[in-house]
């Protein structure tokens, strides 16, 4: 059974190593494909899949394109962070460029608003925020978390989104970028496969059927939502079993991913969870954007 990987990040974003170094862990665990997906750049395709063929493991270009949606909970509104996965969109598809241009730009903004509150009660600075990212890479929570650990605040990015950058915590910051149904549009005019990053992870254990979005969910299958990423170490069972009875509803691909962040990034380690091969091939027929290398 092939090993398949959907998900999975480099230091082009917020993940601790290169995307030769990412390949180079997933053949050593294994694994037969991997996509590198990493946030709102394409930046590591063309390394990735330099050492993706290298090592003889298959390559799938993707994007985790960050995205807000508006839910309705009891009698109000609120905003909710959603990560949605392009699989195969085409880099050079303008309004897509753009907009992923954009979400960098308000993905800084925050960051810093992030950096000056912690700067009341931390010595941290926006410098050395700056000095946890390589080049060119995309910034976020992880960079300042690293910033923490580096201080001697935190032990690791683990303990710093426990505690100090909880997003119920008083640093906290909500994104202000793509909506996530203008994402969706975008993602399949560019010839992409929509599918919603490790959904629900805040659902609790004890949540019945009723405490589920169903409604949200089959708006954003009405607009061109193609599927869920169901098997995820942060996806709880509750919400794992409700997605695949929502996709057998509505015949949408479920996938299973590492969300690999390096070694030392994150504790989801590469294979942990994979897809079966005929979602695989849903997602390569649908996928006209870009093309895998297998």
């Amino acid at each position: 059974m092939a090993i398949i990987d959907l998900h999975s990040h480099s230091n082009r974003s917020d993940g601790k190593e290169s995307p030769t170094e990412v390949f180079e862990h997933a053949a050593a665990a294994g694994v037969n494909v991997l996509a590198l997906t990493d946030h709102d750049t394409t930046t590591g395709w063309a390394e990735g899949a330099e050492a993706a063929a290298r090592l003889g493991i298959g390559f799938v270009p993707g994007i985790e394109v960050t995205t807000r949606a508006k839910v309705r909970v009891g009698e109000r509104d609120r905003f909710i962070s959603v990560h949605m996965l392009a699989y195969l969109p085409d880099p050079q598809y303008k309004p897509l460029a753009d907009e992923l241009h954009d979400t960098v730009g308000s993905r800084e903004i925050r960051a810093m608003g992030i950096t000056d509150k912690l700067a009341k009660d931390f010595p941290i600075t926006w410098d050395l925020v700056l000095e946890m990212l390589e080049d060119g890479a995309t910034i976020g929570r992880p960079a300042i978390a690293d910033a923490l650990v580096k201080l001697g605040v935190v032990a690791d990015r683990a303990e710093a989104f426990r505690g100090v950058l909880d997003k119920y915590g008083p640093y906290y910051i909500a994104t202000d970028t793509t909506d996530t149904f203008d994402a969706i549009k975008l993602i399949r005019e560019s010839g992409g496969v929509p599918i919603i990053a490790h959904p629900l992870t805040d659902v609790g254990a004890n949540a019945s059927r009723g405490d589920l979005p169903e409604e949200h969910f089959e708006k954003l299958i009405d607009a061109g939502l193609m599927g869920f990423e169901v098997y995820h170490r942060e996806v709880p069972e509750v919400a794992r079993e409700w997605l695949l009875m929502l996709a057998r509803k509505h015949d949408l691909i479920h996938t299973g991913s590492s969300d690999y962040h390096g070694v030392h990034g994150k504790p989801n380690r590469l294979g942990e969870n994979t897809t079966a091969p005929e979602m695989f091939e849903r997602i390569l027929a649908a996928g006209t954007g870009s093309k895998a290398i297998l």
